[in-house]
């Protein structure tokens, strides 16, 4: 029995919907085992399909390896507390977004950029559970090391980075990180969403 078959997942949904979304969560225990770059590339031709305003496409992503030169590149921009747990995940993925489109010869600022791209991260992050992995979105790095270590183009934000792979080894983290290796909760829908208002 592997480390994460005996977390119980506690969450119910208000209304009813796919297991899927209640039982995706994001972890930061990983085992050793690797992932190829194929693994990695069916995540993300399952973000590339998110939908976008006007089919922008804005989400740009750059991964790698753990073990090769493009994983080191992404985790030494990692904050202290995230990088001790995320370089032992199998790929880190960093979501990326373009804010500009093309039109009739000058660039025009795309609103929904991050809107869409929030979309993409979310397909992503269901591909890999359906994949029978995990992925973990951080906000915790040093964005101008990440732009100089990836060559980030004039007019790309940063938005995450994305620690994947395979659950498991929880008693290899920090007594503290350990309590906190569940399936956390959600406000009631009925705090989130009003009918003709916002609540």
């Amino acid at each position: 029995m592997t480390a994460h078959t005996a977390i119980k997942n506690t969450r119910t949904a208000d209304h009813p919907i796919h297991a899927q979304f209640t039982s995706r969560f994001s972890p930061r225990g990983f085992t050793a085992k690797s992932l190829t770059e194929r693994e990695v590339l069916a995540l993300l031709e399952a973000a590339r399909w998110a939908p976008s305003a006007s089919n922008n496409q804005p989400w740009r992503f750059a991964y790698g390896l753990r073990g090769d030169e493009a994983f080191t590149k992404i985790a030494d921009s990692l904050v202290p507390f995230n990088r001790s747990w995320a370089e032992k995940a199998a790929a880190l993925i960093v979501v990326a977004s373009r804010s500009t489109v093309t039109k009739d010869g000058a660039e025009v600022f795309v609103p929904t950029h991050v809107f869409d791209t929030g979309a993409a991260w979310g397909y992503l992050a269901l591909q890999a559970h359906h994949a029978g992995l995990v992925a973990h979105a951080m906000a915790g790095y040093d964005a101008s090391v990440l732009a100089a270590n990836l060559n980030l183009p004039e007019g790309y934000q940063l938005h995450a980075i994305v620690a994947v792979g395979e659950h498991g080894d929880i008693e290899k983290l920090p007594e503290v990180l350990q309590a906190r290796e569940v399936p956390s909760d959600r406000f009631a829908l009925a705090k989130i969403a009003g009918h003709g208002k916002f609540v």
